[in-house]
């Protein structure tokens, strides 16, 4: 009897050691980079800015260049809102230009006109680099929420882009939504070396309800699992690191208050709790574009909310590497969160 359980234990051993190597411990040897996006538009020193760069060993810094949308006609694509630089980036960060590509325009371009963006994009960051004193850049992203109708002409631009000279053989990365993640048979796999998923903007903002919009894992729940391990490209991860106001009237969405704080709806002279996160105005309040009765839901990501998230998605990258991007580096934003707080969500995704 002492033999049959030994062998039985020393099988079950056997067991575990062979699923282990082969499976699930395999991911502790994943490199994990933390990064930030920089999604203002100027870039001057900022000591908090420095403080989490450097406590979090982040060598790379995913900067906003500029938004690409029509000129006043209609008829040119055009930088909007491009970044300055009043200090050069640090020697020891790598800089990571960012282009947002408004959706509309791909409706609209030629392949003439698109074949002509790519250079312009590529000049364009090329001179913005230079400005923030790096010689040059080792990857360049894309940031459109395309869709299957804009599909073909997005995809021609990314092509167009690989083949300019100042980028050819450099990797392009583009930003991945959850819904392109899903539908891939209508979104189509975008043609480049990585995609970068964005967790957050996921629930249905407009809707009046105590929901977060930002950030629920019930939410990702809908999207990922299978489609995430089965996706044909390496995924990185884009956190979110900011909170919002959304306003009601009348049960009717009316916009984000963009100059509340959380600290302003907990002042009793201007806002009543009324249960979870919803408020009421008491009064009105022209500064903030309210007026009496108008409810607030405040939507913010906690850490234990972040570190959740992470737990439940590491087991569906297949990446050696993955890049954990957390949205933006801004001194208001990320001063609410300790540096332990996003190095142990970074530390899950191994």
């Amino acid at each position: 009897m002492r033999s049959l359980q030994k062998t039985l234990v020393l099988y079950l051993t056997v067991l575990i050691l062979s699923s282990c190597l082969s499976s699930s411990c395999r991911r502790h040897d994943r490199l994990i980079n933390t990064s930030f996006y920089f999604w203002k538009t100027v870039y001057k020193t900022s000591k908090t800015e420095s403080d989490y760069l450097n406590h979090l060993h982040s060598r790379k810094l995913y900067m906003r260049i500029m938004d690409v949308d029509m000129d006043e006609s209609g008829s040119v694509p055009i930088p909007v809102s491009p970044i300055s630089f009043q200090a050069r980036l640090p020697d020891t960060v790598e800089m990571i230009p960012v282009v947002f590509i408004v959706n509309n325009i791909l409706k609209i371009t030629t392949h003439q006109q698109l074949d002509a963006l790519a250079a312009n994009i590529v000049r364009f960051v090329n001179g913005k680099v230079q400005h923030a004193g790096k010689a040059s850049f080792n990857e360049l992203q894309i940031d459109c929420d395309w869709t299957a109708s804009t599909r073909e002409n997005y995809f021609y631009l990314l092509e167009q882009l690989h083949k300019v000279k100042g980028l050819k053989g450099k990797p392009i990365s583009a930003t991945l939504r959850l819904h392109q993640l899903k539908n891939q048979k209508g979104s189509g796999i975008p043609p480049v070396n990585r995609a970068m998923l964005m967790c957050y903007n996921m629930g249905n903002l407009r809707k009046y309800g105590e929901q977060n919009s930002i950030l629920e894992i019930s939410e990702l729940k809908k999207y990922l699992g299978d489609n995430l391990t089965s996706y044909p490209m390496p995924i990185d991860i884009g956190l979110p690191l900011f909170s919002w106001a959304v306003a009601f009237r009348n049960k009717e969405y009316i916009g984000i208050a963009k100059r509340i704080s959380f600290d302003d709806l907990n002042n009793k002279n201007q806002f009543i709790f009324i249960k979870n996160n919803i408020y009421r105005a008491k009064t009105n309040l022209p500064d903030y574009g309210l007026k009496t009765n108008d409810e607030v839901r405040w939507e913010n990501v906690s850490a234990s909310n972040l570190q959740a998230t992470a737990t439940y998605l590491s087991p569906f990258i297949k990446a050696d590497t993955v890049n954990v991007i957390y949205f933006h580096l801004d001194d208001a934003t990320i001063k609410t969160y300790t540096y332990d707080n996003l190095q142990k969500t970074a530390h899950l995704f191994r």
